[in-house]
Parts: structure tokens; sequence; C-alpha cells
């Protein structure tokens, strides 16, 4: 059933969210009509400052408000250790698991040249510029376990193969054909510790 006016575009545009169905789209609509406290002026705030405030990491890709991220600006973190993830939400998943201590790299996500996305479209060539001075010496790939991050993966392996650099891959124990981000802690926490190094 199709509603009128300004309720009918509100749904439409929830719809165009990812993960969101027409049911979906429909519920948050009307939760937001119908529950008084719901503070409307706040999320329309939210959004705006999204596109006005928050950036991508001119090190790595990641999300931030400054132009470092946070992971890029912290003096504890590894420099020598690169891990590199599809998406900045990958980011995020991975630093629940509190095993990973080195850096993030982010590709704005996968090959998959159905979607007509090759290495080009990629953060690809930014990732060979921070390993040119050599002090990274592990690259971590954590595309996720699904066929455009093992493409992905397969094709970032043959590419960075190089004296001094080791590269691995997350253990498996994550899902094939699942997505990084809904993995729980533990066993991405374990995939970490189990990642094994990649046969160009």
């Amino acid at each position: 059933m199709a509603y009128e006016g300004i309720v009918q575009d509100l749904i439409d545009e929830f719809g165009r969210l990812p993960g969101i169905g027409p049911k979906s789209a429909q519920r948050i609509a009307f939760h937001i009509l119908q529950t008084e406290s719901f503070d409307v002026q706040r999320l329309s705030e939210l959004l705006s400052g999204l596109r006005e405030k928050v950036r991508f990491c001119e090190i790595c890709g990641n999300v931030s408000e400054q132009a470092q991220c946070s992971i890029c600006r912290d003096p504890r973190r590894n420099p020598a250790l690169v891990c590199v993830v599809e998406e900045a939400k990958d980011v995020a998943a991975i630093e629940r698991t509190r095993e990973f201590r080195g850096l993030y790299h982010v590709l704005g996500g996968a090959i998959s040249p159905i979607d007509g996305i090759g290495p080009d479209d990629l953060r690809i060539r930014q990732l060979l510029t921070r390993l040119a001075d050599g002090t990274v010496t592990e690259v971590i790939i954590a595309t996720d376990p699904n066929l455009e991050g093992e493409a992905t993966a397969t094709y970032l392996s043959r590419l960075l193969v190089q004296p001094g650099l080791r590269v691995t891959r997350l253990a498996s124990g994550l899902p094939v054909g699942g997505d990084l981000e809904y993995a729980d802690e533990v066993t991405l926490g374990r995939a970490f510790e189990g990642r094994r190094v990649v046969d160009a």
C-alpha cells in the first residue's frame, strides 16, 4: 500500500538504504511519526553534519572528523603492521576484537567485474605508496570471505610480493560468503591469531 505525500517519500528514502526492505522502511517511518519523544531535529542536524564534518582519513581512508583518523594519529599503534579492509565499517569490527594494534588501509570496496569495479577503482595505489619506504613489514589482507573479497585478496597477494614484506590472510573460521562486520569478536579475534602467509 502506498501512503500519501511526505510519508511515502520518507518510506521510499529509508528503503534506499542497504539492508532496509519496504517493511522495515515503513516501520522506521511510522516509529518516527508516532513517537513524540523522537528528536527529529537532532536526527536532521546529525545527517547534515555527517556530510559537512566527516571525511576520509588522508592516510588510511577510514572515516574521520580530522585530516587523519584517531588510529593513524595514535603513537601507540605498530606502524609495521597494516591491515587491509574493504570498508571503514570493517575497521570498527576489527577494533572491537582488541587483537590488532597496527594500522589500517581501507580500499573503499572490492574487485567486482560484474559491478564494473576494477583495481583502479580502489585505493590500491595509495597502499603501494604507503609500503614504499619499507616501514611496513606485514600486510594482513582482511577482505570479506566472499567471491569479491577473495578476488581482491588474490590480486593483492600477487601485487604485494616484495622482499622484506610478509603478506598474510585472516584464518578461516569466518563464514564463507559473509561480511566481516557481522562476525562476532571471538571469531574475528581467532581469525587474526591464526592468519596465514599468502602464497602468491
